[in-house]
């Protein structure tokens, strides 16, 4: 019986095994085929050349996508943007759910309907801009930030990993140490909900890294963070008929160029998010799972 047992837990091994290698090659093929395709012939990569090995290696894409003088600038901006987006929106995440997380807060339940109302209606790219201008914000980092400060949805996974997550003792308790809410919040809510904060901070990383929208319509071009300039190095290689003759090999050669920086361009702006995402992997199960309960 305990052969039979031994068996079959090893048998139901290798099958997961099998699935999550199947799975990992699934979500990962997509991101090494770009990569290989960023340094091969692009007509190559259309003819079906590239399933696993690079063809014709090349850097012409990357060496095009750095040679533009706004490089440099539009990594600091992103990492900047980032790094101030990211705190400044884990911040309202964790004083707006904490708060909806206590049953005995006056007007709990209208708060927490008047955020859920916002998930669902909104004023439209318009009318957020005429607030955007009448509060000054044009131009400034903060019009990147303060209109969508608090992400309701993200909010609501804080709040059910609050009332799901943290004993309510241990909040009593220590409030009747004579901790006031303030200092149980830092030193108990805070330090116990590390695996949450882990999965909102990797969320607004890269809500934050990848937006180009809100930076094209509210700050001028030396403000512009890496998505908009790696767009507008992809827009000006865009060939027209006039600028196809000044380089050799003419259009098809420009073309060529066009295509490799498309590829090359989605590889220098996913490498920063997929560097970092391994260090804060481990904490995602336990964050997320525990923050999607039903509370």
């Amino acid at each position: 019986m305990k052969k039979t047992h031994s068996m079959s837990d090893r048998t139901s091994d290798i099958i997961l095994v099998a699935v999550t290698a199947v799975v990992l090659l699934i979500v990962a093929y997509p991101i090494y085929y770009v990569l290989i395709a960023s340094v091969s012939n692009p007509y190559d990569v259309y003819a079906g050349k590239t399933f696993l090995l690079p063809s014709e290696f090349t850097l012409k894409g990357y060496t095009a996508v750095f040679a533009d003088p706004n490089i440099l600038s539009g990594y600091i901006n992103s990492i900047k943007y980032t790094v101030i987006g990211t705190i400044f929106s884990v911040v309202m995440l964790y004083i707006t759910a904490y708060p909806l997380a206590q049953r005995d807060l006056p007007g709990r339940k209208f708060f927490s309907i008047f955020f859920l109302i916002t998930m669902y209606f909104g004023g439209g790219l318009i009318p957020t801009f005429l607030v955007v201008k009448q509060t000054h914000l044009i131009d400034s980092i903060w019009a990147l930030f303060l209109p969508g400060g608090v992400a309701v949805g993200n909010m609501i996974i804080v709040r059910n990993y609050f009332q799901n997550s943290i004993p309510r003792d241990l909040i009593e308790a220590s409030e009747i140490d004579g901790c006031s809410k303030l200092r149980t919040f830092v030193s108990i809510v805070i330090p116990l909900s590390k695996p949450i904060l882990a999965v909102m901070v990797v969320f607004s990383m890269v809500a934050y890294w990848n937006d180009w929208f809100t930076a094209l319509i509210y700050l001028t071009a030396d403000k512009a963070p890496l998505p908009l300039v790696l767009r507008n190095i992809l827009i000006k290689s865009s060939a027209s008929a006039s600028q196809a003759s000044t380089i050799s090999g003419g259009y098809a050669e420009l073309n060529k160029l066009t295509e490799m920086i498309k590829f090359s361009s989605i590889i220098v702006a996913a490498a920063p998010m997929l560097i970092i995402y391994p260090f804060v992997q481990k904490y995602f199960e336990k964050g997320f799972m525990a923050g999607a309960v039903k509370g």
